[in-house]
């Protein structure tokens, strides 16, 4: 644990006025207007590309990833920047094929989509098990995981730490909303990123003997040419992790997508923009962002292992490596830390505002029942409770576990196959009913549970993998015999056209030709 100097503690304090100032500054209203439900949860639809972009990564990035994948790198190598590369091509496929459909649709939430694809019942309960998840899973694992890191770095008591993070998240985004969240993350993305590049040529330098960073990364593909391999074998460590060639053919894809494509405050930002050409332009920025993300958080980790080799346990890396930065630079990229963590927290909060506030609230009292400013002040008290309720559950729910990472992943993991199935089979066919809709939500829990109890030594991935398939055939043979009720889809495609602008298509084969050179260099 280490302390911060008087020159990084004003740093941080000058960041945090800063960033609140701003985030209630670009959310103000013209004189006379009140905020409405798509001012407030929908950044009154009028994003531009950068600010989706960032926005996207930044919702994304938080204590967890930086602190974990970096720990992850220092295990077991550059295999785990898979998780951020297929990231990028993923991007591509929502950007072509998915925000054409919603956005043609008006689609605010993914239980809106889910109730005028398939009716009334399925979307109440996704509503419930995402609020479930983003409060008891996502929420409190940001917050719990941003207080060790804080508590790690600056030595603040965690519980102090708990709920500073979880106090100013909510006031940061409880006036402004979306549009206060993803108009300073163009702020906070760039801190991120200049604060890893920075810690990132430090420790290659600090490698290289003062040769150069060229000359440091050399050295550390030499030093430890183990941890340089994309794809593992079946006798690596940690092939249960990462299972080979299954990273890209199998089921870290169902995972992606799901995140990526149908994850409410993920996908909000893109809803959010002023036309489909500018979502797809901030789609393709944030692949960019993508593809860079390994060399600002997993780098760092497997410097670790050759700056700091006897580290109690590997999600020391990241803020051990922070200690290599000179005051006042030290402020600065603490404060992208905290950026990160509460960009992220601030997402999920106003995530769960939305999705309460108009998926069930509005429904049950009745679309023309409420007022707009009555159901923008139910999303703000229900933001307040849901932080409240993270900062009571942390402790008890991750406070005894020392792999909370690997937990969240897996106990999404149960859910994202047929999450994954009811999304893509109600986007592109027809024929897919309600019936066959909640089976495959049913069976992902059942059938994940049961393989992981009978057959443990089958990795993560391929579970996945196997239950979206085993679901696939599920739903499909239930919407066949039980099919739609007649007047249930009001999902158009009408209009609806996949064809994308030649810079969208250029930038997509750049990402393409990027990611074949990586996977070429480190297979």
């Amino acid at each position: 644990m280490t302390s911060l100097s008087q020159i990084d503690l004003v740093v941080v304090v000058v960041y945090a006025i800063g960033i609140f100032g701003l985030a209630q500054w670009v959310s103000r209203e013209k004189a006379g207007h009140a905020k409405d439900t798509s001012d407030y949860f929908l950044a009154s639809k009028a994003l531009p590309w950068w600010a989706i972009g960032a926005s996207l990564i930044a919702a994304n990035i938080s204590a967890e990833q930086i602190v974990g994948m970096s720990g992850s790198g220092y295990a077991l190598g550059l295999a785990i920047a898979s998780y951020e590369w297929m990231a990028a091509l993923t991007l591509l496929i929502v950007g072509k094929y998915f925000l054409p459909i919603f956005l043609k649709n008006e689609i605010y939430t993914m239980p809106q989509f889910l109730e005028q694809r398939y009716g009334r019942v399925l979307p109440v309960l996704m509503a419930v098990f995402w609020l479930a998840l983003y409060i008891f899973v996502n929420l409190t694992s940001i917050i719990w995981l941003g207080s060790i890191a804080v508590n790690k770095v600056a030595g603040v008591d965690q519980n102090v730490a708990l709920v500073a993070l979880g106090a100013f998240a909510l006031l940061y985004q409880l006036y402004g909303g979306l549009k206060a969240v993803a108009l300073t993350d163009i702020v906070q993305v760039t801190l991120l990123v200049l604060g890893g590049l920075v810690i990132s040529y430090l420790t290659l330098q600090e490698i290289g003997g003062g040769q150069g960073v060229l000359a440091g990364f050399q050295i550390l593909t030499d030093r430890v040419p183990g941890h340089f391999n994309m794809i593992l074998e079946t006798d690596h460590p940690f092939y249960k992790d990462l299972p080979g060639i299954a990273v890209l053919v199998g089921g870290m894809w169902i995972a992606n997508l799901s995140y990526w494509g149908f994850n409410q405050y993920i996908i909000q930002r893109a809803l959010a923009a002023k036309s489909l050409a500018e979502a797809q332009k901030g789609v393709v920025f944030a692949a960019y962002l993508k593809l860079l993300m390994p060399v600002i958080i997993v780098l760092p980790g497997i410097a670790a292992v050759v700056l700091a080799p006897d580290l109690a346990k590997p999600d020391e890396a990241y803020p051990t490596m922070m200690r290599l930065l000179p005051p006042g630079l030290l402020g600065l990229v603490f404060a992208a830390l905290i950026a990160a963590i509460i960009a992220s927290t601030a997402s999920k909060i106003n995530s769960i505002a939305t999705i309460f506030t108009l998926d069930l609230y509005a429904k049950a009292r009745g679309q023309d029942a409420v007022s707009q400013k009555h159901l923008v002040l139910v999303g703000r008290l229900v933001a307040a409770v849901a932080v409240i309720i993270a900062l009571l559950t942390a402790r008890p729910l991750l406070g005894n576990s020392d792999q909370a990472f690997q937990f969240i992943q897996e106990f999404s993991g149960f859910f994202t196959p047929g999450i994954t199935v009811i999304f893509l089979l109600g986007l592109f066919w027809k024929k897919a009913s309600e019936a066959g809709a909640i089976a495959a939500a049913i069976a992902s829990v059942v059938l994940s549970y049961a393989l992981k109890m009978g057959a443990p030594e089958i990795p993560f991935m391929n579970r996945m993998g196997i239950v979206f398939l085993a679901s696939l055939l599920l739903a499909a043979t239930i919407s066949l015999a039980f099919k739609h009720r007649g007047g249930t889809n009001r999902i158009t495609m009408q209009g609806v056209s996949f064809a994308t602008p030649a810079t969208f298509n250029i930038a997509g084969i750049g990402v393409i030709l990027i990611l074949i050179a990586l996977y070429a260099t480190w297979w």
